[in-house]
C-alpha cells in the first residue's frame, strides 16, 4: 500500500489515489479547510444517498407552525367573544398559533381602545393554554395580536 507520512492513516495525495483506485472506491474531500485536509476513501454514490437521506429526515423532524386567524368587530358582544374564544382554546390545544384580529370598518375606527380591550381579554382568557407572542398592534385598519400554545 501507500507510505504513511507520519501518523498512521495519514497518506500522501498520490498514494491516496492510488490507494483509491485499488479498492474501486474514490477518495472524496470531507474537510477541506483542516490543516491537512481531510479525505475518506468511500463509494461517493453512497454518500451522497446517505446525505439525502438525512436531509430528509431532519426536514421530516421540523415541525409546521400553522396559524389560525380569529376575527373580531369592535363591537363584538360576550356570547359571540365565548364562542370564538372556544374556538380559539382548541386551536391552542391541537398546538397551532392563534393570530386574533379585529377588523375596523369605516368610522369604527373611533373605538381603537374597545379593540385592544377585547384582544387583552382574549390574552388573559387563554393564558394557561398560551402566551402572548405579540400584543395587539394597530395596522391600518387592523389591530393583530399573536398567541402561540405554551408547551405541554
Amino acid at each position: 500500500m501507500g507510505e504513511n507520512v507520519g501518523e498512521p492513516g495519514i497518506f500522501a495525495l498520490r498514494d491516496a489515489i492510488k490507494l483509491a483506485d485499488e479498492l474501486e472506491l474514490d477518495l472524496v474531500e470531507i474537510s477541506p479547510k483542516a490543516d491537512p485536509p481531510v479525505c475518506k476513501i468511500i463509494d461517493y454514490s453512497k454518500f451522497l444517498y446517505q446525505q439525502k437521506k438525512k436531509q430528509k429526515e431532519m426536514k421530516a423532524k421540523t415541525t409546521k407552525v400553522v396559524v389560525k386567524e380569529i376575527r373580531f368587530g369592535p363591537q363584538t358582544d360576550e356570547h359571540d367573544f365565548n364562542f370564538k374564544l372556544k374556538h380559539a382554546e382548541k386551536f391552542l390545544q391541537e398546538g397551532a398559533k392563534v393570530k386574533a384580529f379585529v377588523f375596523f370598518k369605516g368610522r369604527s375606527i373611533l373605538f381603537k381602545e374597545q379593540g385592544e380591550i377585547l384582544l387583552l381579554k382574549l390574552a388573559t382568557a387563554l393564558e394557561e393554554l398560551g402566551a402572548v407572542e405579540q400584543l395587539p398592534k394597530l395596522e391600518g385598519k387592523r389591530m393583530t395580536m399573536f398567541i402561540t400554545p405554551k408547551k405541554k
